[in-house]
């Protein structure tokens, strides 16, 4: 997975998070609209230990595939993660901070690609 398309690494970081029973996984195409990334993957966890589950498991597969993040937040608090790997940002939220701060709504002109289990 080295040499691989941003897409693709979003869809591998939303399957990655369906792995740890992350929920309301969605891959938002932001690259039209922002010069922040290409694409955003939003998941949300039930309680803390469980948003830090996803995120680890994001974080080992993408680093056995060869990817490793740039930058890394909120791992020691569990309410949002944040995994930046410069084309592609995942978020991973407790449902209630998610509703907050409701980027799905921020980014609404994106268009959003649902990841669910197969």
């Amino acid at each position: 997975m080295k040499k691989t398309t941003p897409l693709a690494l979003a869809r591998k970081a939303g399957k990655l998070a369906l792995s740890q029973k992350g929920f309301d996984v969605k891959i938002m195409k932001v690259k039209a609209i922002s010069s922040v990334c290409d694409y955003l993957v939003i998941a949300s966890g039930e309680a803390d230990m469980h948003v830090k589950a996803i995120a680890r498991a994001v974080d080992d597969g993408l680093r056995e595939a060869g990817v490793k993040p740039y930058h890394r937040e909120g791992l020691s608090e569990g309410n949002w993660v944040l995994l930046d790997y410069i084309d592609v940002v995942v978020h991973v939220f407790l449902e209630p901070t998610r509703k907050f701060y409701a980027l799905e709504k921020l980014w609404g002109d994106a268009p959003i690609e649902e990841i669910k289990d197969e």
